[in-house]
């Protein structure tokens, strides 16, 4: 009883510790917008009702737009699969290199680890707009944005399975010779292989939500053609709403894909592991 009395104390505070971060939210938002962000609040669905509006009006013209816009949707697509690519390849070395028990040089663990943290700590906006201001507009810049995130993020879930899989193997490799490589990639990738797929893929979602988002700033794919869309305003929403509902649908496929195939990895191997 004590120890559920204190939990609900906890959550309690977090609580209003965050009611409290809301409503100073609110308020320096009011301050910085020289007090109209609560008189203008109300406006917040005049954007999307426009857009609505103008779909309907023009829903015969949706499916041209689609196949307008269809090529930046595909490299959209190829910008997130080759970053994850990339980002899963460097995320799994880096992930042996920080686990105990694994590392080549166990004395560097918390050097590889920092490494990984600060690859997740700075946003891939960021990492694109220096990028982009080096190289030029363009999908190369926001796929090694995304790669460099997503090596940190997959790099940091990698290692936590990497924590539960056996050593024995490990073990018997080194018995007979085997190099730190050939350890790895006999000894341990088979026992985590389907974890890793698993985390690949959902970042693989993400990844495309990251590069639409990317877009914006000029690195190219949908979401440059929604940024150009939207400038235009009214008379072109239209073309936003076709882009819109082209990205929600790819996100869904690929969701639903990769859940099926995440589910089949786990089961198949439960099962696989009961049959004898």
């Amino acid at each position: 009883m004590s120890m559920a009395q204190r939990k609900r104390s906890y959550g309690l505070v977090l609580l209003l510790v965050f009611v409290a971060l809301m409503v100073s939210g609110f308020q320096t938002a009011q301050n910085r917008n020289a007090g109209g962000f609560w008189d203008g609040i109300h406006r917040i669905f005049d954007f999307p009702a426009g857009v609505i509006s103008e779909a309907i009006e023009k829903i015969t013209e949706l499916p041209i737009h689609m196949a307008t816009y269809f090529p930046a949707l595909i490299e959209t697509i190829n910008i997130a699969a080759a970053a994850t690519l990339i980002g899963a390849i460097f995320g799994t070395v880096f992930s042996m290199l920080a686990t105990r028990g694994m590392a080549k040089w166990p004395r560097l663990i918390p050097v590889f680890r920092r490494i990984l943290d600060l690859m997740r700590a700075i946003p891939e906006i960021v990492i694109a707009l220096i990028l982009i201001f080096v190289m030029g507009g363009g999908p190369v810049p926001a796929m090694i944005a995304i790669a460099f995130h997503t090596t940190g993020a997959l790099g940091k879930m990698f290692s936590e399975v990497n924590e539960n899989a056996s050593l024995k193997p490990v073990d018997g490799l080194a018995s007979v010779g085997a190099n730190w490589t050939q350890r790895m990639f006999v000894g341990v990738v088979p026992q985590v292989a389907p974890n890793y797929i698993s985390y690949a893929l959902m970042r693989f979602e993400i990844n495309i939500r990251a590069s639409a988002i990317l877009g914006f700033v000029g690195a190219g794919g949908i979401g440059y053609e929604l940024k150009n869309a939207m400038s235009w305003g009214q008379g072109r929403y239209d073309q936003a709403a076709a882009i819109f509902l082209m990205l929600f649908a790819s996100i869904v496929v690929f969701d639903q894909l990769s859940s099926w195939y995440r589910t089949q990895l786990t089961h198949g191997r439960k099962q696989t592991e009961v049959t004898p």
